[in-house]
């Protein structure tokens, strides 16, 4: 004869919860302070694509350059710059957040 197999259930009592079918397939709320992002204006997108300009390492490093020098040096070396940059930065070339560099705050 062979030994009585023992289960788990033997021991604890088996809990079955209902189940409630209208939690399912729904999603939560989005909170109202969630809802949507304030849009950028076209100021700060031109600076955001600045600074991306600024942080891509393909363009060589901008360290005491500003970004119009920058970019005419990639070009002369054959990295193709972006054409839109050069123009956001003839657009506004006395303005000294279109043509310092991202890191014109800390010292070389």
């Amino acid at each position: 004869m062979s030994p009585k197999r023992r289960l788990i259930t033997d021991s604890f009592k088996v809990v079955k919860r209902a189940r409630t079918s209208d939690n399912r397939g729904k999603t939560p709320p989005v909170p109202e302070h969630e809802a949507e992002p304030d849009p950028l204006t076209p100021r700060e997108k031109d600076l955001l694509q600045l600074r991306k300009f600024d942080l891509d390492w393909r363009y060589g490093p901008c360290t005491g350059i500003s970004r119009l020098q920058r970019w005419e040096r990639a070009q002369l070396n054959g990295l193709n710059p972006p054409a839109d940059v050069r123009e956001l930065l003839l657009k506004d070339d006395d303005d000294p957040e279109y043509s310092h560099s991202l890191w014109r705050d800390y010292p070389l």
